[in-house]
Formats: structure tokens, C-alpha cells, sequence
């Protein structure tokens, strides 16, 4: 007889692991509280979906928090595993100029996913939809829960079941948003003037790390893969219970001595606005952020100017609306299971993918660690 395994949530974790499980060892069911599966994998392929990133693995890894966790999984499963199995179940990848990692054009997310549906069906793998799991043991010999983490709730990712574990002693670290908008309490005279304008080309600091890319302004504060790169920067210093500061640098590929040099060159006929403009090309954004930043007196100050334009101060005074963040840290603390997701208080229950208390930026980290779990976890329990 067949040993019964329980999935219990139907995202990315969920599917590859299903697809890996031993069916002839096995009787597997997915058990998922939505209509249909993979819900919020389809929502993240939403303008493109970025499935993994294609810089080398000892790069990679270092994405992620606590690194010490998530290597020895993406060791077992990495990117370059991850397009090599899609394309054995016909999904050809290409690298994007920006690194990242999708479906050849004119795959669809959708495409994608009924691509790995078609596995789950060819192996027998049991689906039940509408299904809504309030804590009942399942009638199975293994439970795995895929519940997912505590943003997109649109998606069925919640973080209701955090009540649960904690009734059965589970440590639970409370869930905070991250890849998200960050607060910054700009005046109404700039958001009229700046609110939707991208800051391009920029590079962004926050304690010890650095990060290049673009961001943009929004009435809220500010968001975009350069601010989304440095949630645990930010949200660290937030947690102590201050305002956290990041320092923008408005030209990166400028040093301190060539601005010097640029801004002493001026004509003293030439409005200094229109000279940043035209001569540093600093955009509207950038110099809206600046003025925003900057008293009129240091503005014409060349010294105080050229170190504003390499580290302009942002002081940032909260997180956005977790269910509006990209993804969350927090979940289930990671001490609770062994090196293969099992709960070292409860034999034959694991948990894999967002519930667990780890962090990635954008940029197909998010989905490549969901997918390694599942695989791993699948390449345990098939030596059983």
C-alpha cells in the first residue's frame, strides 16, 4: 500500500514538490482553497513572468536571508536546474538584458503553469480545490503545508494559519512586509510635482549594503527594485524603533571630483537648474528629489551640492501595507524544523515555501527558493 501524502496549499513549493514525489512510493493529494491552483504564481507573472535570475550560484545565494538556510537548498536545485527541468516539461527560457530570467516569448504564465499541471496529472496526483483548512489532521501519513506567507491576500496567502502553530508551541516571528513601498513623508508641494516619476540609473545605500537600479516616487513614499533590494536594511533600523536612512546617489558613474569640476564650469549667467539639467542630466525626478532635499543656500553651495547629488539623505518612517507587499518575512522561525523542512515538535508535518521566516528581493529569487524547497523536500522523502 502506498503511503498518503497531504499537500496542503497548491503555489510554486507545492508543485514542484509534487512533481518530484516518487508516485509509485507514494498516493499524493494537493489540497488548495482556491478554484484553482497556483494562483499567486499567476499574479506575479503579471507584466512578465520572471521565473528565476541567471547570475552564477555563488551570487545568488547571497541574495537571501539567512543565507545559511537557503544555500544548501539552492545547491541541491539551482537556476540553472530550474530552466533545465522547464524545458523537459517544454518550457524554453531566455535571459533578459537586466540578468533576469522568463518563459521564451509568447509563453504565457498561464502556459507555464498548466505545463506543470500536465505533470501532476501524467504522475496521478490527486487535486482538491475549495478546499479551506482550519486545523484538521489529515487523513494521510504526511502532512507538508505550503500556506504561503501574509501578503497578496487576494491570492490565498493570508497568514491566517499563524494561530494554529502557535496553539501547538511553533514559534511564529511576526510577519512584516518586504519588496515593498516605503514610507517617506514627502511635502504635498513635491508629490504635485514628482508623484509617479521614475529615478533612473540611480544607486541606493542603506547601512552596509548598496544597491544600482531605479525606483520611483509615489505619494506614499517610494518603491522599485533598488528600494525593494534593501527591505532588511530598512527594516532593521525601523525595528529599533527609528527612522531609517538610505543615502541615493543621483550619478554613480560620477565621481565627487568630476562634479566638482562640472559645477565649477557653469557660466555664472546659466540658471543652476537648467545646468543639472543639460550638463550633469540629472532628470526632473532627480532634481525635484534634490531641491526637495536641499535649502536654497546649500543649493548654490558647489561643495554641499556635489555631496547631496552622491548621498542624497532619505529618511524613510515605515513600511507599506503588508498585503500590498510583494512578499513578507516572517512565518514559521526557522530553529522549528530540521534540514528538511520536517517540525522537529511534530514527526511527519513539514513546511516549505513563504511560511518559514526567510527573505529575497524581486528579480526571480522569491520563485526559484520556493521551487528548490519543493524539490528538496521531494528528494528526501523519496529515500525514505
Amino acid at each position: 500500500m502506498k503511503t498518503k501524502i497531504a499537500i496542503i496549499g497548491g503555489g510554486s513549493a507545492s508543485l514542484m514538490l509534487a512533481t518530484r514525489l516518487d508516485e509509485t512510493k507514494y498516493e499524493i493529494t494537493i489540497y488548495e482553497k482556491n478554484k484553482a491552483l497556483g494562483r499567486k504564481f499567476l499574479v506575479a507573472g503579471d507584466g512578465g513572468l520572471n521565473l528565476t535570475h541567471s547570475e552564477p550560484l555563488e551570487e545568488f545565494y547571497k541574495r537571501y536571508t539567512p543565507t545559511s538556510f537557503i544555500e544548501p537548498i539552492l545547491r541541491t536545485f539551482s537556476n540553472t536546474d530550474f530552466r533545465a527541468w522547464l524545458v523537459s516539461i517544454g518550457v524554453p527560457t531566455f535571459i533578459g538584458t537586466s540578468k533576469r530570467v522568463f518563459p521564451e516569448k509568447g509563453i504565457k504564465p498561464i502556459e507555464v503553469l498548466n505545463a506543470i499541471i500536465k505533470v501532476l496529472k501524467h504522475k496521478n496526483v490527486k487535486l482538491v480545490t475549495d478546499y479551506n483548512w482550519h486545523g484538521e489532521e489529515m487523513n494521510s501519513d504526511i502532512t507538508i503545508f505550503a500556506l504561503g506567507g501574509s501578503s497578496w491576500k487576494v491570492t490565498g496567502s493570508d497568514g491566517s494559519w499563524t494561530d494554529f502553530f502557535k496553539g501547538k508551541g511553533i514559534e511564529i516571528v511576526p510577519f512584516q512586509a518586504s519588496n515593498c513601498v516605503f514610507k517617506v513623508d514627502w511635502p504635498e508641494s513635491f508629490t504635485a510635482i514628482a508623484a509617479g516619476l521614475p529615478l533612473k540609473n540611480i544607486s541606493i545605500t542603506a547601512l552596509d549594503a548598496t544597491k544600482k537600479g531605479e525606483a520611483v516616487i509615489t505619494e506614499f513614499g517610494i518603491e522599485g527594485g533598488a528600494i525593494y533590494a534593501l527591505s532588511k536594511q530598512i527594516r532593521q533600523q525601523l525595528n529599533e524603533g527609528k527612522q531609517a536612512v538610505c543615502y541615493i546617489d543621483l550619478k554613480p558613474t560620477l565621481s565627487i571630483e568630476d562634479l566638482i569640476t562640472a559645477l565649477k564650469s557653469k557660466p555664472s549667467n546659466s540658471s543652476m537648474s537648467k545646468y543639472l539639467e543639460s550638463t550633469i542630466h540629472l532628470s526632473k525626478a532627480q532634481l525635484a528629489l534634490l531641491k526637495n532635499q536641499t535649502t536654497q543656500e546649500d543649493f548654490f553651495n558647489n561643495e554641499i551640492l556635489t555631496k547631496k547629488i552622491k548621498a542624497l539623505p532619505l529618511h524613510i518612517t515605515g513600511l507599506g501595507p503588508i498585503d500590498e507587499a510583494i512578499s513578507t518575512t516572517g512565518g514559521i522561525a526557522l530553529n522549528e524544523i530540521d534540514n528538511n523542512f520536517q517540525f522537529k515538535k511534530w514527526p511527519a508535518h513539514y513546511a516549505i515555501g513563504e511560511m518559514l521566516d526567510w527573505d529575497a528581493p524581486t528579480g526571480g529569487y522569491l520563485l526559484q527558493a520556493c521551487f528548490s524547497m519543493g524539490y528538496k523536500l521531494a528528494e528526501h522523502l523519496n529515500t525514505l
